[in-house]
């Protein structure tokens, strides 16, 4: 995962290359530890082709590797927690935890581990990875932005970042779905899903 120059004036107006070489983002270089506290990872369907059914996983554990010197060889690894998916509806998330749809009992992770980062540029990069869910494994591309960095009260070093991805349910083998009688389907096969990172940087 990469870093980005906001509130570093020379940087932003400058190149990738000539960015990543900026001293304030060569400072943020080390590893940071995901705060479930201060993050979310969440998801977006269509419901019955007329609305938009909103949920979000609320256990994981990550880890991002930022290198503000060559932010190309930044990394993310992220694990979630099937079983703590909600929808705000009981009978929806158990459901979703079933056989059916990921089949929490016999794959209990969903997992993340990126492949490659690329500056684009300003405060935005991209991330490319592996996600893992019901055991297939296939890319995936995550567009996210830098939001800064700052010391919390509590004397944390913390990045944030947040993210976005569209994917296809199917490709991964979530394939259950209704018939709806007025023509189409009951639950899209596109999904939206977005992030919201706040990272604490870990002892040297």
């Amino acid at each position: 995962m990469g870093l980005f120059s906001r509130n570093t004036a020379a940087a932003t107006a400058a190149t990738p290359a000539t960015a990543s070489a900026d001293p304030a983002l060569a400072a943020l270089t080390g590893t940071y530890t995901i705060d479930p506290s201060h993050s979310g990872i969440g998801f977006t369907a269509r419901h019955a082709m007329v609305t938009n059914v909103r949920g979000a996983f609320t256990g994981y554990e990550g880890t991002l590797v930022l290198d503000g010197t060559d932010p190309s060889a930044s990394s993310a690894s992220i694990d979630i927690r099937i079983a703590s998916i909600d929808t705000g509806s009981a009978d929806r998330d158990g459901h979703l935890r079933s056989a059916d749809f990921f089949d929490a009992e016999q794959f209990p992770l969903m997992t993340f581990r990126s492949t490659a980062a690329e500056a684009l540029g300003g405060e935005d990069y991209r991330i490319t990875g592996d996600l893992t869910i019901k055991g297939v494994t296939r890319p995936v591309t995550i567009d996210l932005e830098f939001n800064g960095a700052a010391k919390d009260p509590f004397g944390n070093e913390r990045v944030g970042f947040e993210g976005k991805a569209e994917i296809l349910r199917s490709e991964w083998g979530l394939t259950w779905n209704a018939a709806l009688e007025t023509g189409g389907v009951l639950v899209s096969d596109k999904i939206k899903l977005s992030f919201e990172i706040s990272a604490i940087r870990s002892a040297a």
